[in-house]
């Protein structure tokens, strides 16, 4: 049983649930207007898809472990779980065999969603493997696997395609903002290991005022895109979203502790799950 929690807890299964709720969401919400909630919630198609990008994501939490031993034994040594509880050789093959299972299952849904997930596989060992320790295109790249999980819906699903490239785009954003909040709660054992994060390179004051950039973009971009929707709802809603980010700024502006930008990534995740849940209005 404790190996079975330990296996949970490295595919980070909160993470793959949020995953799940954000991909049905959109199918119910803004791919099956106009259908029955049973109708959509049942749909094989969208279950297929679901179960497809959460074996992939699943593949990523673990390889990113797999070659992040030595620094997480510094930045959250009791969360270690490969070379631990589960041997490394067991992890890699875990990870070998929930991709291949992922691209079959993809292969059963046409040529965009296998190569959808295919490249996101890619994308994930070569982040863990070696754009981690770089600055910035590690988080451009996690970003970009974030919104694949709806770009994916949107390839497979043509009705309302925009409109769940948007929600796409919108993980692409907290997701970035995020990221960057974690490298700098990560500084000091990335650091020890030789990562160049931007935290390390510019220093936090000017990663702080890097996120405030990207904050203010971020939210007015998504917003005039609802605007040039003429989506009133959309629009409204990720401005309702901006008082959240506000806050967001107003404890980054004053964190200056391990535990304040844990609290941050934190919050990050819970204005994650508020725009997901706005695709109930839209």
């Amino acid at each position: 049983m404790l190996l079975i929690q330990k296996f949970f807890e490295l595919i980070r299964w909160k993470n793959l649930l949020i995953i799940l709720l954000t991909q049905y969401m959109a199918r119910v919400f803004l791919v099956g207007k106009g259908n029955s909630i049973p109708e959509s919630l049942l749909d094989k198609n969208q279950f297929l898809i679901s179960l497809s990008t959460l074996l992939v994501a699943a593949a990523g939490y673990i390889i990113n472990d797999y070659f992040d031993i030595k620094i997480d034994q510094v930045n959250k040594p009791e969360e270690v779980v490969i070379g631990r509880f589960i041997r490394r050789r067991h992890a890699m093959l875990a990870h070998q065999i929930l991709n291949v299972s992922a691209a079959v299952i993809s292969f059963t849904l046409g040529w965009k969603v296998f190569a959808v997930n295919v490249i996101a596989m890619t994308m994930l060992w070569f982040y863990a493997s070696v754009f981690k320790k770089l600055p910035f295109i590690g988080n451009f790249m996690v970003a970009g696997l974030t919104g694949a999980a709806l770009v994916v819906m949107a390839v497979f699903y043509t009705e309302n395609d925009l409109l769940i490239n948007i929600y796409a785009l919108f993980a692409f954003g907290i997701t970035l903002i995020r990221e960057i909040i974690k490298d700098i709660e990560d500084i000091r054992g990335d650091k020890k290991y030789g990562s160049t994060t931007l935290p390390i390179i510019w220093g936090i004051r000017k990663t702080k005022f890097l996120l405030f950039l990207f904050m203010i973009g971020f939210v007015v971009s998504v917003a005039f895109m609802g605007i040039a929707l003429h989506n009133k709802k959309l629009s409204l809603s990720f401005l309702l979203l901006g008082i959240p980010f506000l806050y967001l700024a107003f404890r980054l502006y004053f964190a200056d502790r391990k535990s304040h930008f844990a609290q941050l990534s934190f919050w990050s995740k819970v204005i994650m799950i508020l725009g997901v849940g706005s695709m109930v209005f839209v």
